[in-house]
């Protein structure tokens, strides 16, 4: 239906997008659009089974520059609270299940040329007990595994609850990628300390910064202190992403987030590490060929 008219690679790749989810639902073409007009790819990415089918659905519409990523997200794995800006109004059918990673059905979806990746699948301390902690970590491996089979990169969704000390979700996502992965992949929304970016980047893991990045820093001394990590960790692996319709990038905060802004996150790598734009733009891209095969 709309296609971008380079036939190269784009200035910005945003590898981390919903806009398969009911917040675009009005505009979601449009959207995609001024995301492609502004030489801006974007990846569209899963949380379970009905938004995975709708990522490689919004894929399939467009011959270049929108590619899909299918998987389960850790919260998805119990009953959950519910986002109307995922799944819309209402919600009671969603609130009361749990997804069980069903491999056959996401096999089925991996059929299509344009799913470049696994995920988005990790851990997220945020809201857990024990109980789902291990369910979690269950449908993590269970698509660690599926990653192996059809060698596809994993989007990872890593979240800690900054009050609880006592649970590291980097640590414990890493030491399962240790166990069971053959392939490599991606921490989305990177929300760690530089400790935990370089022991991922050491197994071969590429970082993805989001919107928070041109945030003023936390008074309170809680959060990622994305100064200290993006100067010390290296550009060949940083990536970008917005996580729309979540956490818009200054000067759009407080507004829905979309691909387009992208752009203002590579400003401020490229701000933190005294770089030229142009430089990191490029090497954001290179990177996201690289791991994604796009």
């Amino acid at each position: 239906r709309f296609s971008c008219a380079k036939t190269n690679m784009p200035k910005y790749i945003d590898i981390h997008s919903h806009i398969n989810f009911k917040a675009f639902d009005e505009d979601r073409d449009a959207v995609i659009q001024r995301a492609l007009d502004n030489d801006t790819w974007i990846i569209n990415v899963g949380t379970q089974i009905d938004t995975s089918r709708k990522a490689v659905e919004i894929a399939n519409q467009y011959e270049e520059g929108v590619y899909a990523i299918i998987g389960l997200h850790p919260i998805h794995t119990g009953a959950s609270f519910h986002d109307e800006k995922e799944l819309g109004e209402g919600g009671a059918e969603f609130t009361s299940r749990g997804e069980v990673f069903d491999k056959d059905a996401y096999r089925k979806l991996l059929e299509n040329p344009k799913v470049v990746a696994i995920g988005e699948c990790g851990l997220d301390y945020y809201r857990c007990t024990p109980e789902s902690i291990e369910k979690q970590k269950k449908a993590f491996i269970e698509q660690i595994e599926l990653a192996n089979e059809f060698n596809k990169p994993l989007m990872l969704h890593i979240r800690n609850n900054d009050e609880d000390k006592s649970r590291n979700a980097y640590a414990d996502a890493l030491e399962l990628l240790k166990q069971y992965s053959k392939v490599k992949g991606v921490s989305h929304f990177f929300a760690g300390i530089l400790e935990d970016a370089e022991n991922f980047i050491e197994f071969g893991f590429y970082i993805s910064f989001s919107g928070a990045i041109t945030y003023p820093p936390r008074k309170s001394g809680i959060g990622c202190d994305y100064e200290e990590v993006i100067k010390n960790i290296p550009l060949e692996m940083i990536m970008t992403d917005t996580d729309s319709p979540y956490v818009a990038p200054v000067p759009y905060r407080g507004k829905r987030n979309e691909p387009f802004y992208v752009k203002e996150i590579v400003k401020k790598i490229a701000e933190i590490k005294g770089l030229s734009e142009p430089e990191v733009a490029q090497a954001i891209v290179a990177n996201v060929k690289r791991l994604f095969d796009i």
